[in-house]
């Protein structure tokens, strides 16, 4: 893949790595907070990656600004940024520790399914629909968590509960998409 400057420093691919940037932002205030202002700002942190997420998805499609160095990048922030979410709030958010195996079982799978079929010549173009709503539910609940942790234990494991359900059909939705591409291939 041959990557030029203007595929670097282009508008989506800078918000991408404006996120890579945030990662150590939210860890360090999520992990340190010890008030309602410093839950609120280690929230704020995740709140500005997803609103970047969002943009450079819409800008790089709408102003034809799609790379294949953005393509590679994305997913990669997005995963990132969600490991560290999952990570962070296992210290805090009992019962965590359950979907962060899921996460992981997810990820890890796709992860290798990507690579087999890279070496087939074949690769995934970009998420799914249903990938990106469980990556917009994702952010959503863990968002609320991390804003409001003294939320009652019943809110916290239906946020939880959500989030799982969503992570588990999303994988079970790729599971068809990969086993096409195989067979294709």
């Amino acid at each position: 893949m041959k990557v030029t400057a203007k595929e670097v420093f282009n508008i989506p691919n800078i918000l991408c790595y404006v996120r890579f940037l945030l990662i150590p932002c939210f860890v360090v205030s999520y992990l340190r907070a010890e008030n309602s202002r410093d839950y609120y700002i280690a929230a704020s942190f995740l709140l500005i990656a997803g609103i970047t997420d969002l943009l450079d998805g819409y800008i790089a499609r709408k102003f034809n600004q799609v790379t294949e160095l953005g393509k590679a990048i994305d997913p990669i922030a997005d995963k990132l940024t969600q490991t560290a979410i999952l990570l962070c709030t296992m210290f805090r958010v009992k019962g965590m520790f359950l979907l962060v195996i899921l996460f992981a079982v997810k990820e890890c799978t796709m992860g290798i399914c990507g690579f087999l079929l890279l070496k087939r010549n074949k690769k995934l173009d970009g998420a799914m629909w249903f990938g990106k709503v469980s990556t917009a539910v994702f952010y959503v609940t863990m968002l609320i968590l991390i804003a409001f942790p003294t939320m009652k234990v019943v809110w916290v494991n239906l946020l939880m509960i959500i989030t799982g359900a969503f992570l588990a059909l999303s994988f079970l939705l790729y599971i068809p998409v990969y086993a096409r591409m195989f067979r294709e291939s």
